[in-house]
């Protein structure tokens, strides 16, 4: 017996939808190259010279899907046993993966970080301790199995954040200060909200240089297609004066969807390996907080499936107006909630219209448009939020789109194709 809601859009008219690619730069390092390159800045004296035979070293990894992580993170690790040092691995993911141990260790996992690809051991100890106080008097915290090393490596990326704007974003101070604060410590930096977050991050980062035995730290930017575009190797005494430069770059090469606006945005899979926010503002404009904008203005957002690596992690439901039961029947809010409170931006994890199939949630974000050309409904479709070089636009746009130097037509305008059941055929797999 077909429902009441089903019945309310089963009339709906989806545009036709045709492919482009857009065209960003290009510039990256190939894999092959990346040890060199780390090598040729890691062998100079002010970073060699702080490892000595004998300490034990730290090496940071997050919870990020980073392009080419496991090349970068084995090479540290092979350079630190080259000088005669002891490497391990350190889970530095705030609250992720549920905020457990066996959580976190799972996300490593799935990103082929073991310490069998290490060669080295692999630490998840979510225990912290007090290493001393900020300037403001706050604790500071960071994991236990990272302070008690004789060194640490901050091996992360720098990229725009997805809900605020200030000098240091995504990158070394945050990984710091809320990596490898685990829950613990990512709970104090947040206690005031993201309002302040351009503060207490780099406030927590310098105190954490002060008492912690930083070294240096491993920083890399990715370009438009996330692949690796630079590795830049800073040390201890120069993260707090040149992160800032290097946030600057990240943003310049931040991809963007190049139709500035549009009715309805569908997002076929979102998920905490795309963005900490499942998919990020900084592409999709979807964003949670008022301390960051820009991205792409849409009236309506509909999410259609959740991302293995996301680990039942929901965070990123919240931005969208419509969802499907496939989606909703993946969520363990015990996995998603945990990250959501430590960080205060419950926002993320209301829950969307939950639709019966795709077709649905899509023709309901359609229905619900206010002050839109019904005839000429323009939609945009990505795969996620990290892969965006291969889009769907509907017919609405193709005029518009024959004259824009940076997007090729790929396809003629068809139909969606869905099957029997309403699902949505080719799912995750534009390009």
């Amino acid at each position: 017996m077909k429902s009441v809601v089903s019945g309310l859009v089963e009339n709906v008219a989806i545009p036709r939808m045709f492919q482009v690619r857009q065209v960003f730069s290009t510039e990256k390092i190939e894999a092959e190259n990346i040890r060199r390159i780390m090598y040729e800045q890691m062998e100079q004296e002010k970073f060699a010279s702080q490892i000595h035979p004998g300490m034990t070293v730290a090496i940071t990894v997050g919870s990020r899907q980073i392009a080419n992580i496991l090349i970068i993170t084995k090479t540290i690790v092979d350079f630190v046993k080259e000088k005669g040092g002891k490497p391990f691995i350190v889970a530095a993911m705030g609250s992720h993966g549920g905020a457990t141990e066996e959580g976190q260790r799972e996300i490593l996992i799935n990103y082929g970080v073991t310490e069998e690809s290490m060669g080295c051991p692999v630490k998840c100890n979510m225990e912290t301790v007090k290493i001393g106080t900020n300037e403001e008097g706050m604790d500071v915290l960071i994991g236990k199995d990272a302070a008690e090393a004789d060194g640490i490596i901050v091996n992360c990326r720098v990229k725009p954040h997805t809900c605020f704007r200030g000098p240091y974003e995504s990158g070394i101070m945050k990984m710091m200060t809320i990596g490898l604060g685990k829950q613990a410590g990512a709970d104090v930096c947040h206690a005031a909200g993201f309002g302040q977050m351009a503060k207490y991050v780099p406030m927590f980062g310098k105190a954490i240089l002060k008492h912690a035995n930083i070294l240096f730290s491993v920083a890399v930017l990715e370009n438009a297609y996330d692949e690796t575009a630079k590795i830049a190797v800073v040390n201890h005494d120069e993260i707090e004066e040149q992160e800032p430069a290097l946030l600057e770059e990240a943003k310049s090469l931040l991809p963007q969807i190049l139709v500035p606006e549009c009715d309805v945005l569908i997002c076929d899979v979102i998920g905490k390996n795309f963005s900490g926010s499942g998919m990020d503002p900084n592409i999709t404009g979807t964003f949670v907080t008022p301390y960051a904008s820009g991205g792409l203005k849409s009236q309506r957002v509909a999410i259609l499936d959740l991302s293995k690596e996301s680990h039942h992690s929901g965070c990123g439901m919240g931005m969208a107006h419509a969802t499907t039961r496939r989606f909703f029947d993946k969520v363990d809010f015990d996995l998603t909630y945990p990250n959501l409170i430590t960080s205060t931006v419950v926002e993320n994890a209301r829950v969307p219209m939950v639709m019966k199939n795709d077709k649905e949630a899509i023709q309901v974000c359609i229905r619900t448009c206010t002050g839109i050309d019904k005839d000429h409904v323009r939609i945009v479709r990505i795969a996620n939020s990290l892969k965006i070089e291969h889009i769907m636009l509907s017919e609405a746009y193709y005029e518009e789109v024959k004259n824009h130097p940076n997007l090729i037509i790929e396809t003629e305008p068809e139909k969606m194709k869905f099957d029997s059941e309403g699902a949505l055929i080719g799912l995750g797999k534009i390009g």
